[in-house]
């Protein structure tokens, strides 16, 4: 009775123990500390003496020391272990590798460290997560053939929670790391917004609308709109190649240049000066494959004239009655070649013209069937929608795009701006000071 009393108890104890174990790692993400008591609980449950766990290092092919317990300075440093010792081998091949007495097995790499250190017998075992030997766990005593069975069965359970731990910890900073970034992302697409204007500006004589739709949570795109004096407007529309915070970046130093250079201070600059000024600005700021296409429109209700230029971006389109007509003169992307020459055009802008701006996103939306909504599809939208107003327009735009692709991921971002030259613009809007014009 006695016996079985015992060995019921001892049964207990280690489903007790056992139990210890698996709950160490239970919402602990702190590797090292976790690692440390395991370490310690794997040491006290089989009553041995010391232990030992290192993680591999897939690039140096060596494994580091990351925890021990029971084990002097001097033996954790004793020197490198890699994944070609024998024994590390071995055990990465799925065995629990049991030395009866390090003493005397030539396998061992650190003799005169080990005799030193006292130790005589050792276990190792792999810790493995899916399969993929990450690191080894091992047991050290100061009497021979110390290993059994029980202890093995013990060791391995250790590793497996070692391998559970190392995986917490890991997604756990990973997660951190994740919701940093997209902290990043909301505060950079909070600045961005900003930088995008708010609200078209008003004017006596035009009706100007826009639009921004970023395809990621931050993107390249940008127009703004610069209010000369009472008749004359600049607006501008680029698209930096490429996506996320560098992006966005480059555009905030951009639109900051354009506006500094367009506004001239005291001294209004030519557009082509402003044009040659963005260029060696980017040229300076542009990594390899890096640059900034961009279309620049200069508009006089006074003298109905529309001057540009397009800098490597979509032409805009001049819509007259039935006819589109695309606004081509310019030059090359900015950024590419410092000297690049630009062809500086001026066109009547009358009443009813209506100037169409975008970037390529509005065009390169695809279906399912990989099919571009293009600019045929464009064209065809644009004889087909009223234009009553300038954001009408742009809704309607959309609402053609949407039909097209669908509910298919976009990969571009889309902007849009749609100036109507119309007399009767806000006349009667309290913000606009018409008096002087009607």
């Amino acid at each position: 009775m006695d016996d079985c009393q015992e060995k019921l108890s001892q049964r207990r104890r280690r489903e007790e123990d056992i139990y210890r174990i698996s709950t160490l790692v239970a919402g602990n993400f702190r590797i090292l500390e976790v690692l440390d008591k395991l370490a310690e609980a794997a040491v006290k449950i089989t009553h041995t003496t010391a232990c030992s766990i290192r993680l591999l290092d897939l690039e140096v092919g060596k494994l580091a020391m990351r925890s021990t317990y029971g084990l002097s300075e001097a033996y954790r440093n004793k020197g490198p272990v890699t994944k070609n010792d024998p024994v590390i081998k071995q055990a990465f091949e799925g065995d629990a590798v049991v030395i009866d007495d390090m003493r005397v097995d030539d396998r061992i790499v650190y003799p005169k460290e080990t005799m030193a250190e006292g130790l005589i017998s050792q276990l190792t075992v792999a810790i493995k997560f899916k399969n993929r030997n990450i690191g080894v766990l091992r047991l050290y005593s100061p009497e021979p053939a110390r290993f059994d069975a029980d202890t093995i069965r013990i060791a391995r359970l250790v590793a497996s929670q070692c391998a559970i731990a190392i995986t917490n910890a890991r997604l756990y900073s990973r997660a951190i790391e994740g919701a940093k970034m997209a902290e990043q992302l909301r505060l950079g697409a909070v600045i961005q917004r900003r930088m995008i204007p708010e609200k078209a500006p008003c004017m006596c004589g035009l009706d100007v609308g826009a639009i921004y739709h970023p395809c990621y949570q931050i993107g390249g795109d940008m127009y703004d709109f610069l209010q000369i004096d009472d008749h004359t407007l600049i607006t501008g529309i680029s698209d930096v190649i490429g996506k996320g915070i560098p992006a966005a970046i480059m555009m905030s130093m951009f639109r900051g240049t354009l506006r500094a250079y367009a506004d001239g201070g005291y001294h209004r600059h030519t557009m082509e000066e402003i044009i040659h000024k963005l260029n060696r600005v980017a040229c300076n700021e542009c990594r390899d494959g890096e640059f900034i296409t961009f279309f620049i429109a200069q508009i006089d209700t006074e003298k109905n004239q529309l001057t540009y230029c397009s800098c490597g971006h979509e032409p805009a389109l001049l819509l007259r009655g039935d006819e589109i007509i695309e606004l081509q003169a310019g030059g090359l992307v900015l950024g590419i070649m410092p000297e690049a020459d630009y062809q500086i055009e001026t066109v009547e802008f009358r009443q009813g013209d209506t100037l169409l701006m975008y970037t390529d996103g509005l065009i390169d939306a695809m279906n399912f069937e990989g099919q571009i909504w293009g600019k045929d599809r464009l064209f065809e939208a644009l004889r087909k929608i009223p234009r009553d107003s300038a954001r009408q327009i742009i809704h309607s735009l959309l609402g053609y795009r949407r039909r097209h692709a669908g509910l298919a991921e976009r990969t571009d971002d889309t902007s849009i701006v749609v100036i109507r030259r119309d007399d009767n613009a806000n006349l009667h809007d309290p913000d606009c000071d018409c008096s002087q014009r009607t």
